[in-house]
Formats: structure tokens, C-alpha cells, sequence
């Protein structure tokens, strides 16, 4: 896993990275927009710097504005932190972790969400040869 993801991310910092990845890039105003209850807009922009600076965004010149990008895949980002989230709550175990999951809500997840994880467990048993 990358160093820079290891360092995690505050709560605003993740609030910031979800706006951009939901719009591929953005700038500092329309992360402030879409971000809920936002700080200053130049707390926005210090926390994009922040983020720049601990690699998770780029930024490129866009007329007098700056448009921020997000360096790593959001899918990447995604399986760092569920692996964090299993190391540091599950003992790493995908079992505990995908039972936590459906423990917080059965009710949320729908016969057709069911059946989608059934196959997922089906076709992780074909890839190990089961």
C-alpha cells in the first residue's frame, strides 16, 4: 500500500476527496458547493493545498482558476480503506468485516444486493479453485 495512503484522511479531507472523485476534478469553488455544511472558502482551498501536499491531489491551471485532480484511482482509494478498516477493527478478516457490514442494516439490503453478493462469494470460490 502506498505511503500516502497509510496517512488517512480527516473527515473534511474525505468529504473533499468524494467531491472530486464524483466530478473527476473540480475546483476549490465547486468542492466548496458541493461539500456539506463547508467551512470558509479559504479553508477549502488551505485543505486542498493539504491534500496536495500529501499526494492525493494534483492541480492544473484553468483560465485564473486551478482544477484539482485526484492522483490515485478512486477504486484504489476504496480497497485502501476497507483494508485499513479490516486491519484496524477486523484483525484483518474479510469474514468479520463483510458481517459487520450486513449486521449494521439488514434492512437496506435488497433481495437483488443479496443475490449480487451471493455471486461475488461464487465467484471468489471458482478463483480459488473450490
Amino acid at each position: 500500500m502506498s505511503r500516502r495512503l497509510q496517512q488517512g484522511l480527516s473527515k473534511r479531507e474525505r468529504q473533499i476527496m468524494d467531491a472530486i472523485y464524483s466530478s473527476k476534478s473540480a475546483t476549490a469553488s465547486a468542492v466548496w458547493q458541493a461539500i456539506p455544511s463547508p467551512p470558509s472558502y479559504s479553508a477549502v482551498r488551505a485543505t486542498l493545498k493539504i491534500l496536495e501536499t500529501k499526494g492525493f491531489l494534483s492541480h492544473r491551471k484553468q483560465g485564473r482558476k486551478y482544477l484539482y485532480l485526484p492522483t490515485i484511482p478512486h477504486q484504489r482509494a476504496r480497497q485502501s480503506a476497507i483494508r485499513q478498516l479490516m486491519d484496524t477493527y477486523f484483525e484483518g478478516s474479510i469474514e468479520a468485516t463483510v458481517a459487520a457490514l450486513i449486521r449494521v442494516d439488514r434492512k437496506k439490503l435488497t433481495e437483488a444486493e443479496y443475490g449480487r453478493l451471493i455471486e461475488l462469494i461464487r465467484e471468489a470460490e471458482k478463483e480459488r479453485g473450490t
